[in-house]
């Protein structure tokens, strides 16, 4: 599959050499040493970690977390023999996490222009910079404030890079006291842990979920409601599973009731649960999902920007991400992409802004569950290329002069959080739904958009060597595989 959000990154470890000397006198040889390398370690669900974590010790491993609830430990080791050591009484299963890091697909931000803010119309609210968000009116976002802007019960996690704490537009939106970093599995809650380091993709989708109305900047589908900052994204630019994990409980344990991902799992975009290595890498994650759950969590998800038919996996010629690629075919639906296939999460495809699929959003019957707005730079008109004012304008860090701004992306990242912020209206319209009545809810209230006829091809021209690049067929009727039960609605989950 063309695999458009990727990037390749070195993934960073840190490497204890150990050299084997000779020894007399009866001593012991001196253990061998390897990479100081992270693993999942499970336990059978419902038994605690206790037995778990005493095989860990006795393997030359350290529990740096222990998620008990769940039963897996992220344990950190230099012993080559690890995994065949730790096997026993009290382990399930344990798999190496070393280099199933995840680079997450940046993009490009583009800062708004000095030009382009003057000639912008404001919205009744005289939020400056409102005449630029092309997909709030797209979605009902003015009538549905109208009625209710969001409650501030409501707390969203976003699972991602950081957020900026100083920006403008998100300070007064941040619940400081749920936000903490979870790099590494481990929580850390000092401000500093979950901001933003190397990477602005969380304060964008923070500000699409919630910024604040205060004639400032923009405005967000909720300004009502607060999010809460959840570091899953490393300074390489990766995410681990041991960090979505983390993520996942923190959530869960901290009140939230909805978190948006804009990310996979696995340096294969396609987790395969009948592969060895991965099985545990889902079963841990899936765990994780299953629990937030469990505490009223509806977890929200992008479908991916590969313009790939998650519903018809055959061939995987991308992965893995941070190595020689490998060509896997024959792939069945027992290969998932973590979370947005996750049963239980709502996927989210993009559209640009004339309503039609963008040309890099993934899709697939029975994948897709809703639709939003994403951006695309390709078209306003068939076949028109267009400017950076046809992506999503949002709140941005600038991570080199570490200021705050205002920016445009483009990505499935950005259709994600509006049909996380449409799921918070619809919780501050109406408390006390559960995770699967909020989905159904979402569901229920999307405006339906019919199937392309034939073959969908947005931009033959792109590709002088490939003009059928993006390529794309949709299938099924008011509820299909582009847009699924159909486009995202403010105003309906709250009128």
């Amino acid at each position: 599959m063309k695999n458009l959000r990727r990037k390749t990154l070195a993934a960073a470890s840190t490497v204890t050499l150990g050299v084997g000397l000779a020894v007399t006198g009866g001593l012991a040889p001196a253990a061998a040493t390897g990479p100081d390398t992270t693993y999942l370690v499970l336990a059978p669900q419902g038994n605690g970690t206790g037995k778990a974590a005493a095989r860990v010790a006795a393997a030359n491993g350290t529990v740096v977390a222990s998620y008990d609830k769940i039963g897996v430990l992220v344990v950190r080791s230099t012993n080559p023999s690890f995994t065949t050591e730790v096997q026993g009484a009290g382990v399930e299963s344990v798999a190496s996490t070393a280099g199933l890091g995840t680079a997450l697909d940046e993009g490009e931000t583009v800062e708004v222009s000095a030009a382009d803010v003057a000639n912008a119309t404001a919205d009744p609210t005289k939020e400056p910079m409102f005449g630029l968000q092309w997909d709030m009116p797209m979605i009902g976002v003015p009538q549905a404030h109208a009625v209710n802007a969001g409650s501030s019960n409501v707390v969203v996690g976003v699972l991602d890079s950081g957020i900026s704490s100083s920006h403008p537009d998100l300070a007064s939106q941040i619940a400081k006291d749920k936000s903490a970093s979870c790099l590494g599995g481990v929580v850390d809650t000092t401000e500093a842990s979950w901001n933003p380091t190397n990477s602005d993709h969380g304060t964008h989708v923070a500000g699409t979920i919630a910024a604040a109305v205060n004639g400032v900047g923009v405005t967000g589908v909720a300004p009502g409601v607060k999010v809460a900052a959840v570091k899953v994204v490393n300074n390489d630019g990766y995410i681990f599973p041991e960090a979505a994990v983390c993520g996942f409980v923190w959530a869960a344990e901290h009140g939230m009731q909805l978190t948006n991902n804009s990310y996979y799992i696995d340096p294969w975009e396609l987790n395969c649960r009948n592969d060895a290595r991965q099985r545990p890498v889902w079963q841990a994650v899936q765990r994780a999902i299953r629990y937030s759950q469990s505490k009223g969590v509806l977890n929200i998800a992008s479908a991916g920007n590969s313009n790939f038919d998650l519903a018809h996996k055959i061939t995987d010629d991308g992965s893995p991400n941070n190595g020689t690629p490998e060509v896997r075919e024959n792939l069945t639906n027992a290969c998932l992409d973590l979370p947005a296939e996750a049963p239980g999460v709502v996927t989210v495809s993009a559209v640009g802004p004339t309503g039609a699929k963008s040309y890099y959003s993934s899709y697939g019957q029975g994948v897709v569950d809703v639709t939003a707005p994403g951006g695309d730079t390709r078209f306003r008109t068939q076949g028109v290329r267009s400017t950076s004012a046809d992506s999503i304008l949002s709140t941005t860090f600038n991570t080199v002069t570490r200021t705050n701004g205002w920016g445009y992306k483009q990505g499935t990242s950005m259709s994600g959080p509006h049909a996380t912020g449409v799921a918070a209206l619809a919780l501050s319209a109406h408390p006390g739904l559960t995770p699967g009545q909020l989905a159904s809810f979402l569901e229920r209230t999307a405006v339906a958009q019919s199937c392309p006829a034939g073959v969908y091809n947005p931009v033959p021209l792109i590709s002088a060597t490939n003009p059928h690049l993006y390529d794309a067929t949709c299938s099924g009727g008011t509820r299909n595989g582009f847009y699924g039960a159909g486009m995202v609605n403010a105003y309906n989950v709250v009128k």
